[in-house]
């Protein structure tokens, strides 16, 4: 598989990966023409000041190294001085290479469980795209290709979203860019070619482009996918990307590994620590889905010796740790659990891509990208905020 190739499948695959097994790459109608008029409210899986997904409260439960905790909803903020632009990953179960415009559970249910929360500090935006679908990602596998196109299809879409935001919604304030997967693919391209380079740039607080490789020199903060926006490395630090992908320490990138690898020479995939930015611990803020967006196996994970979890959603401070690893062209961050059968808490974590029950070695913890480290991520925005001010 060429470059190209290998960058639009990589692209495609997030949180819909545990279906592989289970589907066959149905016959592609063509793509809805024409990008959505982003004026219209209709467009936007997300909105402030609207009800929907980002709106919602979301009851969460701590799980502790006791057992369960105390239960409680996160919500929006009444009048954030910041906004949050965020693109979902490939979750799109339609039958074309390209989605329709219309949002169905599994993108609400993503955008849900990866951006909704950033409501409490950030005013959410998040466009409905003709993304490329697992459709497409199914048809590159069998070798029928169009992935490329259909990937240039959705970034037409996130383009016009964006300017929209731009023109008519940003009004000057500050911004965060928060992509995974397919999203970060189409951000990436976003904050190179749009951003960077433009006054925008300067009400840029952070980009959190996580799932796909940002590459940088080795041992360098900027250069490589960026000229201008470096890596972030103190906090409250602004103008910054924060990027990386996870992988277990004992199932590191393996040699032709999709993610966790530079492509051109002299480059590193880069690595930020959320965990290292914000307190400078290796322990993570984690946010679990309970259900089976983050894994294949979703009954194999046992969360806590008490039983069920009480919430859709559950808090874990230090189940997790994480540290950044860079050698050659392979950077990564490499996820290790605490894992203490004495407790009640679950041994075990979700979030590698399976395929009919087996790990793909080379893809890591792709589906846990965001989960690892949300309360971390949502924390390095509120500081960067406040630097603002």
């Amino acid at each position: 598989m060429g470059i190209l190739g290998k960058l639009a499948l990589g692209a495609l695959l997030a949180v819909g990966a545990p279906v592989l097994a289970q589907q066959q790459a149905p016959a592609a109608p063509p793509a809805p023409a024409g990008a959505p008029d982003y004026t219209q409210a209709a467009s936007w899986l997300c909105l402030p000041g609207r009800a929907d997904i980002c709106a919602e409260p979301i009851p969460t439960t701590a799980l502790n190294p006791n057992g369960y905790g105390s239960t409680g909803q996160a919500k929006p903020a009444a009048n954030p001085k910041i906004d949050c632009f965020y693109v979902y990953p490939t979750v799109s179960r339609d039958a074309g290479l390209n989605s329709d415009l219309q949002a169905g559970p599994e993108e609400t249910y993503t955008a849900q469980a990866q951006f909704a929360r950033f409501a409490g500090v950030c005013r959410p935006f998040a466009p409905i795209y003709r993304q490329a679908t697992l459709a497409a990602l199914l048809g590159q596998l069998s070798g029928g290709g169009g992935a490329a196109q259909a990937m240039a299809t959705a970034y037409e879409d996130v383009l016009a979203a964006w300017r929209d935001y731009l023109q008519n919604r940003n009004q000057g304030r500050p911004f965060v860019l928060i992509g995974h997967s397919q999203g970060t693919i189409h951000l990436t391209r976003l904050l190179a070619s749009e951003i960077e380079n433009g006054p925008a740039a300067s009400r840029m607080l952070s980009a959190i482009l996580l799932g796909f490789p940002v590459e940088v020199p080795e041992g360098a903060l900027v250069g490589g996918t960026f000229k201008k926006m470096p890596l972030c490395s103190r906090v409250g630090e602004t103008g910054c990307v924060i990027t990386y992908t996870s992988f277990r320490a004992t199932n590191p990138p393996p040699p032709g590994a999709m993610f966790g690898r530079a492509t051109t020479p002299g480059m590193t995939a880069a690595c930020t620590n959320p965990a290292r930015l914000r307190k400078e611990s290796t322990a993570l803020d984690s946010y679990w889905p309970t259900g089976v967006l983050l894994s294949g196996n979703p009954d194999t994970i046992r969360w806590s010796s008490e039983g069920a979890p009480p919430s859709t959603y559950l808090r874990t401070e230090g189940l997790v740790s994480a540290t950044c690893v860079n050698r050659g062209p392979v950077g990564y961050l490499s996820v290790m659990v605490s894992a203490d059968p004495a407790d009640a808490r679950t041994d075990e974590i979700p979030g590698d891509v399976a395929v009919a029950g087996r790990p793909l070695p080379g893809w890591g913890m792709h589906l846990a990208d965001m989960s690892l480290a949300q309360g971390d991520l949502i924390a390095l925005v509120e500081a960067q905020a406040a630097a603002r001010r």
